[in-house]
């Protein structure tokens, strides 16, 4: 048996958040293993944004911007490709600390597919890894809100980061002492 952990990313999981995420399991007495889940941007979201802040060009004079079909598809693909990559980046962070790991992208609503994984994989908590998302938190909107009224289980959120400063500088004067 093994203590399983959903971990909700935005982003790719840096080897920084992995070390602080496996970091707090080191007193499990059971092997842990990791469930990680990345969202698929919505690629007509993506679009249609940009081409709203485009709209204002039209006072302007300008023409709109218009994406046939193949466009859009190739609009798609390039975000599918982008998420399957921040996954492998993810994965490949906790598995260069041997932790056992798995990852999924879901094209889906994200909070429905990390409700659904949490139950599949019978997890005993979930880890959300976001960037600050100062007004949706304090509306509480935010993943982690929304996760923790609809989850039976513990839900942490970190906010991810890059290694700081001073662990890369230590770095650096090791490598000059060598």
């Amino acid at each position: 048996m093994s203590y399983k952990v959903v971990v909700l990313v935005e982003e790719p999981v840096t080897e920084w958040d992995a070390r602080q995420i496996v970091a707090l399991h080191t007193d499990t007495p059971e092997p842990v293993h990791y469930y990680v889940l990345i969202p698929v941007e919505d690629a007509a979201s993506r679009v249609e944004s940009t081409i709203g802040s485009l709209a204002a060009s039209e006072v302007m004079g300008t023409a709109a911007l218009y994406l046939d079909e193949d466009d859009l598809e190739r609009v798609h693909e390039e975000i599918r490709k982008a998420s399957r990559q921040a996954l492998d980046a993810s994965v490949n962070a906790f598995s260069h600390l041997g932790a056992q790991v798995t990852g999924e992208v879901t094209a889906s609503d994200p909070l429905d597919r990390l409700a659904s994984l949490v139950q599949e994989c019978g997890a005993a908590e979930v880890i959300i890894l976001t960037r600050p998302h100062v007004v949706a938190e304090l509306f509480h909107i935010d993943w982690t809100a929304r996760a923790r009224r609809k989850l039976k289980v513990p839900v942490l959120h970190l906010l991810a980061q890059s290694e700081p400063d001073w662990e890369s500088e230590v770095r650096n004067h090791e490598d000059d002492d060598t």
